[in-house]
């Protein structure tokens, strides 16, 4: 069996290949996705464990075809396995075939087929995807770095954060599931307890993203690390719409900036209570404030003009420091940032019932408090 870095290698490989082709390396991430999950359901049900998979839209149906035959029935199994319900359903969620020359298609079968995937190391799989996303992440012709928090990033929050086995953690705007995972690290050694591990994969995680190939991507990166097996925590939604009355005790999240894109639903209309404005940032960290759960934390990635701009980001910032402790502010390196003309800022907060001593508090005495500077 392969180790990590041949087989990185080899997906490295057909990737140079497909790209000489005109097939990015996102495209190519989702279908190597579905591939790997239709093999790893097949090699589940040799050894007796049972198959998600309907019959005849499996792993046997398709991989030993050729030419259009293999396109045809590949193509036709996206569309049923879309329709599914729980992680099948997630995984596959509007999958369809972005290589349409047989050729190509068999050269990622050939090498899906070539490795036992099942029997593979929890984290030498979880960490070959994760090494796959991260190259796709930091591929600028790909667009996938705005979907893509730099790993070491994510550690330096998670740990400022420090989620406990037995809460609830939630990423609103997901990507492909970097904080989640990050989490599930943080706490899977602090307790052993049968009933503690059980929560932790299948109650502790959600998150959310409004793309439905980003979507694809965190559910496979949890599902290999053995996290939601049965039903993905990730959803496909607009989460800044989201009316459900669900509350986590630990939000992660480095969410989208700018203005929302021309032709989605107005949030205001939706969330009435929220202070209306169009900036992404500000309608993401009014969500965040409203579905933490009184003692719960937030670690979240905004850009440093939440402090400064006025107008409704004011209100809110107001209400941020009126009705919860915010506690640090930190300074990103530019580094860390896909948006090189935005300065990033590290905020975390609790939501807690706060004995207000002093009167208002302002954003100058939190920043001088805490002697972080803003510039």
């Amino acid at each position: 069996m392969a180790n990590e870095q041949q087989l990185i290698k080899k997906v490295d490989g057909i990737a140079n290949v497909l790209s000489a082709a005109g097939i990015g390396y996102t495209d190519y991430l989702t279908q190597l996705t579905y591939i790997l999950f239709l093999k790893m359901d097949a090699e589940k049900e040799e050894f007796g464990l049972g198959s998600k998979i309907p019959e005849g839209y499996k792993w046997k149906d398709f991989c030993n075809l050729s030419g259009e035959d293999l396109v045809e029935k590949y193509e036709e199994i996206l569309k049923e396995l879309s329709k599914q319900t729980g992680v099948i359903g997630t995984i596959f969620t509007k999958a369809v075939n972005k290589i349409d020359r047989p050729v190509h298609l068999e050269k990622v079968i050939q090498m899906v087929k070539g490795e036992n995937w099942y029997m593979m190391e929890g984290d030498l799989k979880g960490a070959l995807y994760e090494s796959i996303l991260e190259k796709n992440g930091l591929d600028k012709k790909s667009g996938a770095g705005q979907y893509f928090t730099p790993r070491p990033l994510i550690q330096a929050i998670v740990d400022c954060v420090n989620p406990k086995i037995g809460e609830t953690v939630a990423d609103p705007a997901c990507g492909t599931g970097g904080f989640l995972l990050s989490a599930y690290e943080h706490m899977k050694n602090q307790s052993h307890e049968i009933a503690k591990q059980k929560f932790l994969k299948n109650n502790t995680f959600f998150g959310a993203d409004n793309t439905s190939l980003v979507v694809t991507m965190a559910s496979m990166n949890l599902y290999l690390h053995d996290i939601g097996v049965d039903n993905s925590p990730i959803v496909c939604q607009d989460s800044l719409i989201d009316k459900s009355d669900r509350m986590f005790d630990v939000i992660l999240a480095n969410p989208p900036f700018g203005t929302r894109p021309q032709g989605s639903v107005d949030v205001s209309s939706n969330r009435p209570e929220f202070e209306k404005t169009s900036d992404n940032q500000v309608n993401f960290l009014q969500h965040i404030m409203s579905i933490v759960k009184t003692g719960g934390r937030v670690g979240i990635v905004l850009p440093d003009s939440v402090l400064t701009d006025t107008g409704a980001t004011a209100r809110v910032r107001r209400k941020l420091l009126d009705e919860y402790n915010l506690h640090t502010i930190l300074k990103l390196l530019q580094a860390f940032s896909m948006h090189k003309e935005l300065r990033l800022m590290f905020y975390s907060f609790k939501k807690e019932l706060l004995q207000k001593k002093y009167g208002h508090t302002t954003i100058e005495q939190v920043l001088n408090i805490h002697s972080f500077k803003t510039h």
